[in-house]
């Protein structure tokens, strides 16, 4: 059997009353809202650290950022411009990671294995992916639930979802969900084993394309069941799980799709899809398959963002619910950088540039790592 039955949800939307967000593409709503009406990309030259195998790949690392632990760091300039005009104290958080501290344990693992081993406890205490949560949640002082989500590339999108229905059930009043993950070797070395890594850039969608290009980042959206005058009304969600392979999605993209049209409901009707769009030849080919099965010949207008961000693993589905925020805020449909040549395989063909066009609905995709998926509807404000 491939695929689980999507989670059954409530329709009842959810307003977004903030964002916040810090990328390659730039440090904050407005410069990420410039590189994305301008197509520019992210990707450059690895600095972070030395990869002898892998540091000729581009990556998409976020500039003017020396605070530690990094995916902490990161976290805390995108959740201080979500939160910044609501009362934390009524506020839980939920985020979605797949790195955690990884980074500095990587830089203090050789210490460990020394002739004479220096241990730093602190290090390894923030090793595990709850301590993001954790000290966040501590630092701005946010006291309602706090959950930390990993499921793999899905797990901004996730988390999203996951604060949405305590929202929805009444176990919180306000919540801060999203993502951040910081680039570090295991990831990048790991995907380039895989041969997943595009040493041109990712390409999504593109007949040429080779692989993804990792980025890291952080990005929330601050949740409330009501409001007077929200950014977007987070509309439904839906997560499926394929049960097809340890890495390789479905070729069919059956789990892809179930989770859209759990997220859609009844009603079909999206005016802009942000696809997952990696760049790998297997996802990109099954989630096209997925968007024909969903919308048939009709496939709304589509792009993916991975070019302008990377592909920033657990953040990745909370900075692309930010892009989705800013489409419907701002009215326009970002490109998909990096796109030149149409793939038979896709039968698809994404934006390549802007277009000042103001969406009503949107969904955005993504898909991760074991068949995890999870997929957010969003609408512009009554």
């Amino acid at each position: 059997m491939s695929g689980s039955a999507p989670t059954p949800i409530n329709r009842e939307p959810i307003a977004i009353i903030g964002i916040g967000i810090v990328s390659a593409a730039g440090h904050g709503i407005a410069e990420t809202r410039k590189a994305l009406r301008e197509g520019r990309s992210g990707l450059g030259r690895l600095t972070l650290f030395e990869s002898p195998l892998c540091g000729r790949y581009p990556v998409a690392q976020v500039a003017g950022l020396d605070a530690r632990p990094r995916t902490i760091a990161l976290g805390r300039l995108a959740l201080a411009e979500a939160i910044k005009d609501i009362d934390p104290a009524r506020c839980g958080l939920a985020l979605g990671t797949t790195v955690g501290g990884m980074p500095e344990s990587e830089i203090s693992l050789p210490q460990y294995y020394a002739d004479e081993p220096v241990v730093d406890a602190d290090v390894w205490r923030r090793h595990e992916l709850g301590s993001v949560t954790a000290e966040l949640a501590a630092e701005f002082g946010l006291r309602g639930p706090k959950l930390t989500i990993n499921s793999a590339c899905a797990s901004g999108a996730e988390a999203i979802a996951c604060a949405a229905e305590l929202l929805r059930d009444g176990e919180a009043d306000l919540m801060v969900a999203g993502g951040a993950d910081a680039m570090c070797a295991l990831t990048l070395n790991g995907f380039a084993s895989l041969l997943a890594v595009d040493e041109q850039g990712c390409r999504p969608f593109d007949r040429d394309r080779e692989g993804m290009s990792l980025g890291e980042g952080a990005a929330f959206v601050v949740l409330q069941r009501t409001a007077d005058r929200p950014l977007a009304l987070l509309d439904g969600w839906g997560n499926s799980c394929d049960a097809h392979h340890a890495t390789a999605p479905d070729p069919e993209g059956r789990g892809a799709a179930q989770a859209m049209r759990a997220a859609l409901g009844d009603n079909s009707h999206v005016d802009y899809i942000n696809a997952h769009g990696t760049g790998t030849p297997d996802n990109d080919r099954a989630e096209s398959r997925a968007m024909r099965s969903v919308f048939g010949e009709a496939v709304p207008p589509f792009s993916s963002t991975k070019r302008v961000f990377g592909h920033t693993l657990g953040a990745a589905g909370a900075i692309e619910a930010v892009v989705s925020v800013l489409a419907i805020h701002d009215g326009f449909l970002p490109g998909n950088p990096g796109f030149e040549h149409p793939d038979p395989e896709c039968g698809l063909v994404p934006l390549q540039d802007t277009v000042e066009r103001r969406p009503r609905r949107v969904l955005s995709h993504s898909f991760g790592f074991g068949g995890t998926n999870s997929v957010l509807c969003l609408r512009a404000p009554v």
